[in-house]
C-alpha cells in the first residue's frame, strides 16, 4: 500500500479507526478503498450511504499529499496498522488508530513498556515518587510512555532523560506544533532518547477533546499503567479506566486520605481498578521482573563455579542436596573444619553460598 493512500484514509470525514479497519478487511488495501465503486462499498457490512458518500466525495488524497510532504521533510515515520513497526500491543486494542506519526528513535515494540500518568498539579510527593520510580527502573531496560503534559507526565519524562531511560510522549495534536510550549526543550531531548508519537496530522490544535482520545494510546501501547498521583477527575483516571478495558495491568501509589491529588489513586485501589504499590520494587515484583534478575544471578554463579578449586566444588556439590552444618560438611567431605572454614568463607565472599544460624550453610 502506498503511504499516500494510507494517510488519505485518515482524512475521510466520519470514518474512525473501527470503520477504517472494516474497510481494509474487505477491500484489501487503502488504494482499493479509494478505487472501489459505490456498489462494492455498499456491499461491505456496516457501510451505509453516508459513509459511501464520504469516501466517493472526499478530497482526502489532496490533503494527504500535503501531509506526506511534511513527514518526508521532517523525517517523521508513518506507522500504518498493517505495518510490522506499528506498536503490536496497541494493535490488539479494538479502537487503536489506523495510523500513527512518530518522530524519534525508540522501539515502539520494546520488550518492556510502562505508561506513567498523573495529575497536572503534581506535588513534591508525586515528583519524588516519579524520581524514585525511574531510578529503580533504569537497570531494567524499560521504555516509559506518558503524555508530556504538566505535572506528573513531564516529571516522568525528565527523570527518564536524567537516568538515560528511553521515553516517548503521546501528543494530542500534530507534530507541527507542541503543547505546552514550555516543554519544547524536554521534547527535543526526548526525540534523541525516545520520541514523540501522535495519531493527529498537522494543523491539529491541542483541543480539549483530543486528550482523552490520545489517552487510549498511552494505555494501549504499554504492558502496564502506573498512576503516580491523581485527583478523582482528570486524564489519569480516564487512562486507567481505558487500560482496564483493554485488560491491561494498572497500579497506583496510595496517598493520605485527605490529599486531593491522592483521591484518584486511593479510589482506584479501593475499587480494585489498580494494584497497590508502595515503591518500584513492588511493581517489579508484580511484573515478574525480579525472577529474571534472580535467573541471571544464578547463571552468573554457575559461571563462577567453573573457576572453583576442587575442594570448593565439593562444597557446592554437597549443598546442592540441601543445607548442611559445617560439621556435617567436614564429615561428608573428609576435610578438616579449620580448612573447611576458609573454603566456606571464600564461597560466601563470591556470593555462591550463604550462612544460616548455627553455622549452617546453603547455596545462594
Amino acid at each position: 500500500m502506498s503511504t499516500l493512500h494510507k494517510i488519505a484514509l485518515t482524512f475521510i470525514k466520519s470514518i474512525g479507526p473501527v470503520t477504517a479497519k472494516n474497510l481494509l478487511a474487505y477491500c484489501g488495501s487503502a488504494e482499493n478503498v479509494f478505487s472501489a465503486s459505490r456498489k462494492q462499498l455498499l456491499q461491505i457490512p456496516g457501510i451505509g450511504e453516508k459513509t459511501v458518500e464520504a469516501i466517493l466525495g472526499t478530497n482526502a488524497l489532496t490533503r494527504a499529499e500535503e501531509e506526506l510532504k511534511f513527514v518526508e521533510k521532517h523525517g517523521i515515520d508513518v506507522l500504518f496498522f498493517s505495518d510490522d513497526n506499528y506498536p503490536k500491543r496497541l494493535k490488539n486494542c479494538f479502537d487503536s488508530p489506523i495510523l500513527l506519526y512518530f518522530k524519534g528513535i525508540a522501539n515502539l515494540n520494546h520488550p518492556r513498556i510502562l505508561s506513567i500518568v498523573g495529575t497536572r498539579n503534581a506535588t513534591e510527593y508525586g515528583r519524588n515518587l516519579c524520581k524514585q520510580l525511574i531510578e529503580v527502573l533504569a537497570p531494567y531496560n524499560v521504555l516509559v510512555v506518558s503524555g508530556l503534559a504538566y505535572g506528573i507526565d513531564v516529571s516522568a519524562h525528565k527523570e527518564c532523560i536524567a537516568n538515560e531511560v528511553a521515553t516517548v510522549g503521546i501528543l494530542g495534536h500534530g507534530l507541527d506544533r507542541l503543547y505546552p510550549q514550555l516543554h519544547k526543550t524536554v521534547s527535543q531531548k526526548m526525540v534523541l532518547n525516545g520520541g514523540l508519537l501522535t495519531e493527529f496530522p498537522t494543523l491539529t490544535n491541542p483541543d480539549r477533546q483530543n486528550f482523552p482520545q490520545r489517552n487510549r494510546i498511552i494505555a494501549g501501547i504499554a504492558d502496564a499503567t502506573i498512576v503516580v498521583e491523581a485527583s478523582l477527575k482528570g486524564g489519569a483516571l480516564i487512562t486507567a479506566e481505558i487500560a482496564n478495558s483493554y485488560n491491561k495491568d494498572v497500579y497506583a501509589f496510595p496517598g493520605r486520605t485527605n490529599d486531593l491529588f491522592s483521591e484518584g489513586c486511593n479510589f482506584l485501589i479501593k475499587t480494585n481498578r489498580a494494584g497497590l504499590i508502595n515503591n518500584a520494587n513492588d511493581l517489579i515484583y508484580y511484573l515478574g521482573w525480579d525472577d529474571e534478575i534472580k535467573e541471571k544471578k544464578k547463571q552468573a554463579q554457575t559461571a563462577l563455579q567453573i573457576n572453583l578449586t576442587s575442594n570448593e566444588q565439593k562444597v557446592v556439590d554437597a549443598l546442592k542436596n540441601g543445607q548442611l552444618a559445617i560439621d556435617e560438611l567436614a564429615i561428608e567431605l573428609n576435610i578438616q573444619q579449620s580448612k573447611l572454614a576458609i573454603i566456606i568463607l571464600t564461597l560466601e565472599m563470591q556470593g555462591i553460598i550463604v550462612s544460616l544460624p548455627g553455622k549452617v550453610y546453603k547455596l545462594a
